[in-house]
């Protein structure tokens, strides 16, 4: 009996800290450290090529966009690199149509973060980076790189901004929107 209750505590602690979702090989953390939860993750895709699985965590699960634009509470979004193509220019302008189509065309309220988001993206991207994308309100983003802080951009407005890049109504990638919204 006491061997039952040893194998049965190795066995739940294994899966207490094993919990991961994987899509497209990549394993993607059911919560992150500071407890947010996996809502909904998925690929972003072009030209039949698969560049990143992207996840949106959340406090709690929600598929509403546009509360979670507005929303100013604990939440990240994980970008995990899957692909060669990405290069830093092409995540460069990519990440500057995703704030023109968030922001309907009016950055310049936010150029000054915007550019200093961007300029995350200037260092070579690998297949196998990942970036965390973490917000707290009175804080701001927090933006790593590969587990690195690389620089914080605080403001609610510019935290909408870049969480629209995915779930405003002219998304990076519709089925992506979807996914990350656990749709």
């Amino acid at each position: 009996m006491k061997n039952i209750l040893k194998i049965f505590a190795i066995l739940t602690l294994f899966i207490t800290f094993s919990s991961a979702t994987k899509i497209s090989g990549v394993n993607m953390p059911d919560t992150l450290q500071n407890g947010l939860i996996l809502n909904g993750a998925g690929i972003r895709s072009k030209f039949f090529f698969d560049l990143y699985v992207g996840g949106l965590y959340l406090k709690n699960r929600s598929s509403d966009a546009l509360h979670i634009i507005n929303a100013d509470e604990p939440m990240a979004i994980k970008l995990h690199i899957t692909s060669s193509l990405i290069t830093s220019q092409k995540m460069m302008d990519a990440t500057m149509e995703g704030f023109e189509n968030s922001t309907k065309d009016n950055i310049k309220p936010l150029k000054k973060q915007i550019d200093k988001f961007i300029n995350v993206f200037k260092k070579e991207i690998k297949d196998g980076d990942i970036y965390d994308f973490v917000y707290a309100p009175q804080v701001g983003i927090k933006i790593f790189k590969n587990s690195k802080l690389i620089t914080t951009i605080k403001g609610l407005e510019f935290k909408k901004a870049l969480f629209g890049i995915w779930f405003c109504d002219k998304p990076a990638q519709e089925s992506l929107k979807k996914e990350m919204l656990g749709i």
